[in-house]
């Protein structure tokens, strides 16, 4: 048996609960929020489209940004660019979301898994040059809960084999690796603006990239691929991947807030760190030199033997919301097929590991909460 928790504390109360991602709202959204609503444009016509993709390209420093109607839509739109397709092969890291995947098969192509590193627990370069085929055409290197990867080493075996880069940055908005953002390195930068992301607009997502004529066509395409000189006219296959005003707005608000939202997750980042030091069996994300995380969420490996179900269901009685990693996309019954290489250290990774509350609407009486649950479980 563990120890008893206090349920005097505030944390404990059945009614309130220690966020895993809740989303951050305040006055400010709100404010623009109205706005767009009293203008009447709520749809995918508006002036907060326009000018939420310009502050977004001016805080990435990147030529141009693309808002869509989701990050699995920037994914989609990016790699629709670049002209992947049927035959084609694209590596993607086996630790992550399905829909790094899944657009890989929306353009006809198919993905090639491979392992992540074991202490940053993304994509390895060895992996992804141990893979590399005649039919690779791209890379989607993911940036695992807001930690940058190896971007210097992924864009040289990209250099190399000529291949195409796309980033999925959908969890990394902020993070930064020598100087340079997440997301800017590649031919494409995918963003999630999903409502546990860094900001949210709800649902949507965002491409940036640094060839500007390609980025002025993604942003044809996703409106149906629409000459509105002509009228409703149609010369291309189009898509309806279109943001919408009312989701700009929201956007807009909380890029204001954003490097506060980034200085809370780091904050709650380097607590979990310090608090749960001196627990040699616990271990988290590494990163490499010269990277800064964002920390979208901080996770927490606890050795091959963790039961995680068990701390989980721990952790949930105290009102500490959790959640398991992603698992290994191997397992999925779409892309079981797809394993080619053993993939070690995405299922040990996976098997050992939780990840912990850091919405920001959290404080830090909360992290060191979680912490303090934490040790009775694993002490």
């Amino acid at each position: 048996m563990k120890a008893t928790p206090d349920y005097t504390s505030r944390m404990y109360t059945m009614s309130e609960e220690i966020y895993l991602d809740a989303p951050d709202i305040g006055d400010g959204e709100k404010k623009y929020l109205n706005e767009a609503l009293d203008s009447g444009y709520v749809s995918t016509i508006g002036p907060f489209v326009p000018e939420f993709e310009g502050t977004f390209a001016k805080y990435l420093n990147t030529e141009r940004a693309v808002s869509t109607q989701s990050g699995t839509a920037a994914l989609h739109m990016a790699l629709y660019e670049l002209g992947i397709g049927k035959g084609d092969e694209v590596i993607v890291p086996a630790l992550t979301f399905i829909a790094t995947a899944n657009p890989v098969r929306y353009v006809g192509a198919e993905p090639v898994f491979v392992d992540v590193d074991s202490k940053t627990w993304n994509i390895a370069p060895d992996a992804i040059e141990a893979s590399i085929t005649g039919k690779t055409k791209a890379i989607i290197p993911v940036h695992l809960y807001g930690n940058p990867c190896a971007m210097d080493e992924i864009m040289k075996l990209a250099g190399k084999y000529n291949l195409r880069v796309v980033e999925d940055a959908t969890e990394s908005l902020g993070a930064t690796y020598k100087g340079g953002f997440s997301g800017t390195f590649g031919d494409f930068g995918c963003f999630s603006f999903n409502g546990n992301k860094i900001i949210t607009t709800g649902g949507g997502g965002m491409v940036v990239g640094r060839d500007s004529a390609k980025l002025e066509h993604i942003k044809f395409l996703v409106n149906q691929a629409r000459d509105e000189s002509k009228g409703y006219y149609h010369p291309e296959l189009g898509f309806n991947y279109r943001m919408t005003n009312i989701e700009a707005a929201l956007g807009l608000a909380q890029m204001e807030r954003l490097q506060g939202f980034l200085a809370k997750k780091r904050a709650f980042n380097d607590l979990y760190r310090q608090e749960l030091s001196n627990i040699p069996t616990l271990h988290f994300q590494e990163t490499y030199e010269g990277a800064e995380g964002s920390w979208w969420l901080t996770c927490l490996s606890i050795g091959n033997k963790a039961d995680i179900p068990a701390l989980q269901r721990a952790l949930k009685e105290r009102g500490i919301q959790t959640r398991r990693l992603f698992m290994p996309l191997t397992e999925s019954p779409l892309y079981r097929a797809h394993k080619k290489a053993a993939l070690e250290n995405s299922y040990r990774i996976y098997e050992s590991s939780l990840c912990l509350p850091g919405s920001t609407r959290n404080n830090d009486d909360d992290i060191f909460s979680v912490c303090k649950a934490i040790r009775e479980f694993v002490m």
